[in-house]
């Protein structure tokens, strides 16, 4: 748990959104009550800290699962836990095929509740560290030249240079240069530690 951390609540219902907030605080979680959907839209701010939402799913005029669709719309990667009435079960199935995290259904005890929020923010610090790396990676990729990056892909797929030259209508001497320029721009030595890296970059380029 960390203090720069935040979970988000978002519910209508004001008695259950103040007992959440005092739930999650006892337990040592930063948090933000929202009572509806526009008013979190509206306090959202980037970059934002890592955490979780946790969102009723039947709100009056926007409602959780319509902020879900927003959220999306918006590009905005934070794990959503829906709170759900029994009736709602089938909303919350769709929900989580749309990629919520969870759903929990009322009334719920309160270490159910804990324990998927602290799985969610888990779930939050993984992809925001997943995402950083692939972001690192391609300003790394970006140091390279149209035909540097081409020829580091063909590498990476294993052919030798004689191969590359005829791909790319190219003497195989040229190729050679281009690897040793892209192999200096990466700080990397080898064709494999290439492969490793272009594998890791995934479709960053």
């Amino acid at each position: 748990m960390n203090d720069n951390h935040l979970i988000h609540v978002v519910d209508d219902d004001a008695s259950l959104r103040r007992a959440l907030a005092f739930l999650l605080e006892s337990a040592g979680w930063r948090v933000a009550a929202h009572d509806s959907a526009e008013a979190f839209l509206a306090a959202w701010q980037t970059p934002a800290p890592p955490g979780c939402l946790l969102l009723d799913i039947r709100m009056p005029l926007m409602s959780g699962l319509e902020l879900q669709r927003e959220l999306k719309a918006r590009d905005i990667h934070l794990p959503v836990i829906f709170l759900t009435g029994h009736a709602d079960v089938s909303m919350a199935v769709q929900a989580m095929k749309h990629g919520a995290a969870d759903f929990i259904e009322k009334p719920f005890k309160d270490q159910v509740l804990l324990d998927a929020v602290a799985q969610a923010v888990r779930q939050d610090l993984a992809s925001r560290g997943e995402s950083e790396a692939r972001q690192a990676l391609a300003t790394r990729l970006d140091k390279l030249s149209p035909r540097e990056l081409e020829v580091a892909r063909l590498v990476a797929e294993g052919l030798p240079n004689k191969v590359i030259g005829q791909r790319l209508d190219i003497s195989e001497r040229t190729v050679q240069v281009h690897r040793l320029h892209l192999m200096d721009k990466l700080d990397i030595h080898s064709a494999a530690e290439l492969a490793r890296l272009m594998l890791q970059a995934g479709d960053a380029h």
